[in-house]
């Protein structure tokens, strides 16, 4: 009772700021608003033009609360972070008329790091920062609500094959602890059939695991009916499953993430947003190799990386992608005749990156330019200009 009732009193004061309409001479004071989101509740901190406080408080994280916050107000800039709410909190004042910044914390030490740390100084930082200078909040753009509705139902897909997973290893391991052994198949055949093998005290211990399995399977194909009927509404993908080794799967995920391909100016931009460009701490003439950032998309690089394995393996169609792979694969084995502590697995993960972010980098370009997919392009012109032997 008394959150609410202390709720109710800001939003009361609130209301008489808004009654007052805060004017300078004949026009509309801006004001910088900080909102800390929170699940139940969201601390907010109004500032006026000269920097100064005018009011602090909290309001319920709900369509109502930030009504009573926003509406009435004269156009503000409100800044928040990055969160669960950020979404559908951001497009929900941006329609009330207002600008919003949403603010990448991971370019906020200032907040993040702070040893005075609580809700309404972390809303008082953002209005601050925000009123400063925008770009020190490394802004990010959230997508559409369609769009993240059917990218979701490609993230629960995800959930949903890799909690099959942990429960195919989990019965496997139990067996085996027993003394059995679980026939080999693939995940999407694992059923009551498996027990077949196994002694019927292990199979009566096992079987409410392979039932579980089975009804993942169902739902798992549930999501791809879904996805399928999704894909129809994305025409592009065609274009990036020319690429060997690029599903429809990974092409629908791939224009689902990025949503904009006009908002990269460069296609090569594309591997740093995804997390695939080396990390920097550079000093002076220190400047050690470090490794990638992963800031962006963790589930899309996953599945570029699985791309880049496809397209390296044995017997992989020829591609300009792949014979640059595979001569990064030599020129690492070189430096590792040099280098007797350098390990083949993590020469090996160095390669599959770069080959995913070449491969980030082309699926953008086909998509941007919607240019028919050559495995050979490079190769083709490279030969054209060579003078005839």
């Amino acid at each position: 009772m008394k959150k609410n009732t202390t709720a109710r009193r800001q939003i009361g004061i609130v209301n008489k700021m808004k009654a007052k309409r805060v004017r300078k001479g004949n026009r509309q004071e801006k004001l910088t608003i900080g909102l800390d989101l929170g699940d139940r509740s969201s601390s907010y901190c109004i500032l006026d033009e000269q920097g100064e406080v005018m009011l602090c408080g909290e309001i319920p994280t709900s369509k109502s609360g930030l009504d009573h916050l926003c509406k009435g107000l004269p156009a503000s800039r409100v800044t928040l972070e990055v969160g669960t709410h950020s979404p559908w909190v951001s497009r929900y004042i941006a329609a009330l008329g207002h600008e919003v910044i949403v603010a990448n914390p991971r370019n906020v030490a200032w907040i993040t790091k702070s040893r005075n740390k609580n809700d309404r100084l972390d809303a008082e930082k953002l209005a601050r920062l925000a009123r400063v200078d925008v770009k020190l909040l490394a802004p990010i753009q959230h997508r559409r609500e369609e769009t993240q509705r059917d990218l979701a139902v490609i993230r629960g897909r995800a959930d949903l094959v890799e909690a099959r997973t942990k429960l195919i290893n989990c019965v496997r391991g139990l067996v085996k602890s027993l003394g059995e052994r679980l026939k080999g198949c693939d995940s999407e055949r694992v059923g009551e059939w498996l027990l077949e093998s196994v002694s019927p005290a292990t199979g009566r211990m096992a079987l409410p695991l392979l039932r579980t399995v089975a009804e993942i399977n169902a739902q798992i194909d549930a999501y791809d009916q879904q996805i399928a009927e999704i894909g129809k509404r994305y025409p592009e993908i065609e274009l990036l499953t020319a690429v060997y080794g690029v599903g429809e799967l990974t092409a629908l995920t791939f224009v689902l993430t990025l949503e904009d391909p006009a908002r990269f100016a460069h296609s090569r931009d594309v591997g740093a947003y995804l997390g695939m460009r080396p990390r920097q701490d550079q000093s002076g003439q220190r400047d050690p190799q470090l490794r990638i950032s992963k800031e962006g998309d963790r589930h899309l690089r996953w599945m570029l990386v699985e791309c880049a394995q496809c397209i390296l393996r044995r017997r992989a169609v020829d591609s300009d992608l792949r014979r640059w792979g595979l001569a990064k694969l030599e020129e690492q084995d070189k430096q590792r005749q040099n280098q007797k502590n350098q390990k083949k697995k993590n020469r090996k993960k160095r390669v599959l990156v770069a080959v995913a972010r070449k491969l980030a980098v082309l699926l953008h370009h086909l998509w941007v330019n919607g240019e028919v997919y050559d495995p050979l392009y490079q190769a083709k012109a490279t030969a054209a200009e060579s003078p005839a032997a």
